[in-house]
């Protein structure tokens, strides 16, 4: 079988006159250069170079070998030139994120990737945790941002930020001056994330861990109405503190000191090890560079 190695010698020895300064400049020893010659000339039983010369001169043969060589190793350098060239790469990348990474870092996710491949064609799809991990599983896309309750060993997992939450109400339901126990805030209606979500399924858990059980609660699965039910004094909600910052300092809502406190929501990016690796590496390398989650995009 014909190798680019030995197209290569062949190609170095016309172009440079020697078997030594072919040698030379692939930079190996002049017997190694020699053997993929004669291997040549074995696969094809004719003679590449005319050995009664003092000069590296082709034979017939070894000419018409050479045109295909040097066609065959342009092309090479052109394949090679153009996969690894990030700006030449062409096709669909999905991604599934869910609407905390949407309305804050997304936008700037979606920015450095295009700059990084502007002729990929990001796809971006905005539900819950689990919808994103099951779609990830089922190969309908590429790479999830979510919460770290859906890790998996199948896939590559590369750690982003974690999201602060607080418990937060209408400053006309409880008295916020005082230290709440979780017992206590338990008599309240909660207004939670399903499990389908991640953070609803993180705190399920966390609440049957402490021995909680909040009798009284609705399930909302879409963040803005959680915020905007909490806003109404319907109950009590478990929100990523720094991202509403503002409804805060404006009085639309106030945080609930409580004891044990929330732990962290700490989000990570999934992506398939067999579909788009080195894009995949990227785009997670970027997620986790851009990932920022201390602003909410809501109508102040």
């Amino acid at each position: 079988m014909v190798t680019f190695k030995q197209l290569e010698a062949l190609f170095w020895i016309a172009q440079l006159g020697s078997f030594e300064s072919a040698a030379a400049k692939l930079n190996m020893s002049q017997s190694a250069i020699s053997k993929r010659i004669a291997e040549l000339e074995e696969t094809f039983d004719v003679a590449m170079f005319d050995r009664s010369r003092r000069t590296a001169r082709l034979t017939p043969r070894g000419t018409l070998l050479l045109e295909h060589a040097a066609d065959l190793l342009s092309r090479r350098d052109q394949m090679l030139g153009e996969v690894s060239d990030k700006a030449a790469l062409v096709g669909r990348f999905r991604i599934g994120v869910t609407e905390l990474t949407a309305m804050t870092w997304l936008p700037s996710l979606v920015e450095a990737v295009s700059d990084l491949y502007p002729r990929l064609q990001l796809e971006p799809l905005v539900e819950v945790g689990a919808d994103l991990f099951r779609k990830l599983e089922q190969d309908h896309l590429d790479l999830v941002v979510l919460p770290d309750v859906f890790g998996d060993a199948r896939f590559t997992q590369v750690a982003l930020q974690g999201v602060r939450n607080a418990w937060m109400c209408s400053p006309r339901l409880l008295d916020t001056e005082r230290l709440w126990t979780l017992d206590e805030l338990s008599d309240q209606k909660l207004l939670t994330q399903g499990t389908s979500s991640g953070a609803g399924l993180l705190y399920q858990r966390w609440f049957a861990n402490q021995g909680i059980n909040f009798s009284k609660s609705v399930t909302v699965n879409n963040l803005l109405a959680q915020v905007g039910l909490a806003m109404s004094g319907l109950g009590v909600a478990y929100l990523p503190r720094d991202c509403i910052e503002h409804l805060l300092e404006r009085g639309d809502l106030r945080e609930i000191r409580c004891e044990p406190t929330l732990p962290d929501t700490n989000y990570i990016a999934l992506y398939r090890p067999d579909r788009w690796v080195g894009v995949s590496a990227d785009i997670a390398a970027l997620a986790a560079k851009l990932c920022d989650f201390s602003r909410l995009l809501i109508v102040r």
